[in-house]
């Protein structure tokens, strides 16, 4: 298999197949960019030994597995599946996944948490072999894989990718094609309403998301999270559901003003809380 774009997703989406025995082809922009991914993948890997989640053996198997690619253009022909796991960006998506199609690979999916299958199938010749393949972060401790079906999509296509989740030892939610899918489409309203209240003053941070973990039992709180996931990220999203499903998915003027000012999160260092020693610790006020 191959995954087109080495960034977070796509880093734990490598790691996850490599682990389970598969040939994973990692492309990035260039070779050289590919190749410090894939070191990255290892240093993954490595940490999952040392926390016990794989032997020394299997780790080292699953790194031999890993093969750097200088672009979508040097993959074998024929693959059993490529997942495009690059930016949020319709355009970009779109051209990436039509020289991918030209690969052949029997199954063509999107890791996209967002963006309509129907509308990234558009110029695909092939769109039946087409689906989402939403994994979640981090990848290796994640069981899901919101599969979305487009209109085109066929029953095999579906049949072969339930095939592919049941070998990653993760399970598939199937939801048929909308803006936000259903993961998105709940996570990112319960992120900016969250938002929304450090807003108005309702509350700190890290009493909302202890609210919702004690309360509600989420594994974490909504600002943990989105700082986990960027803030960029969040606001990109919110944008685009804004725009299809009006002003619910507003994204409150904090997230724009912590985005604009270079508060992202944890990638950044700082977002709702501070990550600057490498853990979330609270904000003092000043």
């Amino acid at each position: 298999m191959a995954v087109i774009g080495a960034g977070t997703m796509g880093i734990g989406i490598s790691h996850r197949f490599a682990a389970r025995g598969f040939t994973v082809h990692v492309v990035d922009v260039d070779l050289a960019t590919a190749k410090e991914a894939v070191e990255r993948i290892e240093e993954t890997l490595r940490t999952a030994v040392e926390r016990g989640k794989l032997d020394t053996d299997e780790a080292d198997a699953a790194v031999a597995r890993l093969q750097p690619a200088s672009g979508v253009d040097a993959l074998p022909v024929g693959l059993d599946v490529i997942v495009e796991a690059v930016i949020e960006d319709v355009p970009l998506k779109r051209g990436i996944l039509a020289a991918a199609e030209a690969r052949q690979p029997r199954i063509l999916a999107t890791n996209t948490s967002s963006i309509s299958i129907d509308q990234l199938a558009e110029g695909l010749s092939s769109p039946a072999t087409f689906a989402g393949m939403h994994f979640f972060n981090p990848v290796w401790a994640m069981p899901l894989v919101e599969v979305v079906r487009g209109s085109a999509t066929s029953a095999e296509t579906l049949k072969e990718i339930g095939a592919l989740v049941d070998a990653l030892g993760m399970e598939q939610a199937v939801v048929n094609d909308a803006p936000g899918f259903a993961t998105s489409r709940l996570g990112v309203l319960v992120g900016i309403e969250a938002i929304r209240m450090v807003e108005q003053g309702v509350a700190s941070p890290q009493d909302i998301d202890t609210a919702m973990r004690l309360g509600y039992r989420h594994p974490m709180g909504p600002l943990m999270l989105g700082d986990l996931v960027g803030l960029d990220v969040r606001l990109k999203i919110a944008d685009h559901l804004a725009s299809v499903y009006g002003d619910r998915f507003e994204p409150p003027a904090l997230l724009r003003e912590m985005v604009a000012r270079g508060d992202l999160g944890r990638k950044s260092g700082r977002g709702f809380y501070d990550w600057s020693s490498g853990s979330p610790l609270p904000i003092e006020e000043t």
